[in-house]
């Protein structure tokens, strides 16, 4: 059985802070898929992973012919094409407890500045804390990851 793990972006962006977390997840030998909302936001967060940084992370676009391959895929759909261990869900993506049961982790990445944002993140915490699922809350308002949450 998995965890959910919710973090709460106050410093550091998206484009920033996914990367990371997704170097930690393929470290830990997993398949990640990255859940949006918008396919133009998916897009534009390709453009972003792909002129990367200090490392480079592959991955993929959903729709394409080698979907089941990637080692990251990026996509607005509900199933990841890719066989994943573990969900990055950005943007308010949905998430079930069956995923956070069924998966290694799901990860919750929401924008502490933006109210709607932060109250879609609650609501999915008391959803699938109540469903029974584990759940973690970490945030970097003190300039670094902190857990603050446990249930």
């Amino acid at each position: 059985m998995g965890a959910a793990y919710f973090y709460h972006l106050t410093r550091q962006p998206l484009e920033a802070t996914l990367p990371m977390l997704l170097t930690k997840a393929m470290g830990a030998g997993w398949r990640v898929v990255v859940r949006g909302v918008e396919p133009g936001r998916m897009d534009w967060l390709d453009q972003k992973l792909w002129q990367g940084g200090e490392s480079f992370l592959p991955h993929g676009l959903a729709g394409g012919a080698h979907d089941a391959l990637q080692p990251v895929l990026l996509t607005t759909a509900m199933e990841g094409a890719n066989d994943p261990q573990c969900l990055m869900a950005v943007d308010g993506a949905e998430v079930s407890a069956e995923e956070v049961q069924r998966l290694e982790r799901v990860c919750v990445l929401f924008d502490g500045n933006d109210m709607a944002a932060l109250d879609r993140a609650r609501g999915q915490w008391k959803a699938l804390t109540e469903a029974g699922c584990s759940a973690q809350y970490w945030s970097e308002e003190s300039g670094s990851w902190e857990k603050k949450a446990e249930r």
